[in-house]
């Protein structure tokens, strides 16, 4: 393998996507990445979907104990919640250029999971600005569409390709990329009515969750984890929206339930709730903290007109 990001440049943040093709040059190009850094004596997060994780461990030998590994298919599930577990990871190694394995896009994404993981992409570049660490994420240019591609050479500064290392002609930084992910979301099948809410409702609005929900497939587990999620949403709605708001709720066959928020509200910073709140943060971004911990995948839009949570939960 050559040019692999390693602890060259320690000071700096890089975050180069690489092309591979097949599990060979996979377990090639990524297990050098991790070797070097290991080599470095620097700290390695691995977080790929399962069977490349075990692929790659079981390649490693001895190495792997070295190696704090993460399923990607679980941890970034929704993919909210992936840029908040590769910034804890360099926090715990303080003062230490942070190697990083990241993969949050897989074949089989859908293409709503696609969309918010090419914003998390977009993120990574600014919410790591000036930290020395390296983020290294793989793309299966087998099997990824084109398209998912040429969104890996916007939000990737360099580009690993055919074994060389360049910069990337077509990187456009966080705010274009995120712009473009905010595409309308598709309307649900069937009816799915609007409950306006504004001050001094906020209970109405738990109960009418709580009550709906009790009619779905979700468990008694899940369904309190939907209610608290649409009422911390709600919640900011009446601070932060323009103290009113509009939820609606409808069932996803085969991929459990769905609520939508929407109010008159701006996302002022799009890494809040992306990043662990704080003692001294604890007044932005901890309900959509909570929102992302708690489903499957929140969609989010801004939009001139305000803003759209859409909270998908599994059965």
């Amino acid at each position: 393998m050559t040019n692999v990001p390693g602890s060259a440049d320690p000071g700096a943040f890089l975050h180069p996507a690489l092309f591979y093709e097949g599990q060979a040059q996979y377990l090639d190009e990524v297990g050098a990445f991790v070797l070097a850094s290991l080599a470095a004596g620097e700290p390695v997060l691995v977080a790929v979907p399962g069977a490349r994780l075990d692929a790659l461990r079981e390649s490693l030998g001895a190495d792997a104990s070295a190696v704090t590994w993460t399923d990607m298919e679980q941890a970034g599930r929704n993919p909210g919640r992936i840029l908040a577990d590769l910034q804890e990871f360099a926090d715990r190694h303080p003062g230490r250029p942070a190697r990083i394995v990241g993969e949050p896009i897989w074949p089989g994404r859908s293409r709503a999971e696609v969309l918010e993981a090419t914003r998390h992409e977009a993120l990574i570049n600014t919410a790591f600005a000036g930290r020395p660490a390296t983020v290294l994420c793989p793309y299966d240019v087998r099997g990824l569409p084109a398209a998912v591609l040429s969104d890996a050479r916007r939000t990737h500064p360099t580009v690993i390709e055919k074994g060389a290392r360049g910069a990337s002609p077509a990187y456009a930084g966080a705010s274009p990329v995120c712009a473009d992910c905010d595409t309308p979301l598709p309307e649900p099948d069937g009816a799915a009515p609007w409950l306006a809410y504004a001050h001094g409702r906020l209970g109405e609005v738990r109960e009418y969750a709580e009550n709906w929900a009790r009619g779905t497939a979700l468990s008694p587990l899940r369904r309190g984890d939907l209610v608290l999620a649409v009422s911390e949403a709600a919640a900011n709605s009446l601070a932060h929206g323009g103290g009113k708001g509009a939820l609606r709720l409808w069932s996803s066959p085969g991929n459990g339930v769905v609520a939508e928020i929407r109010d008159g509200g701006r996302l002022a910073d799009p890494l809040a709730g992306r990043r662990r709140p704080t003692l001294a943060s604890a007044h932005g971004g901890r309900g959509l903290w909570m929102i992302h911990q708690l489903c499957d995948l929140v969609e989010i839009r801004a939009a001139a007109d305000g803003l759209t949570l859409r909270l998908h939960m599994s059965t």
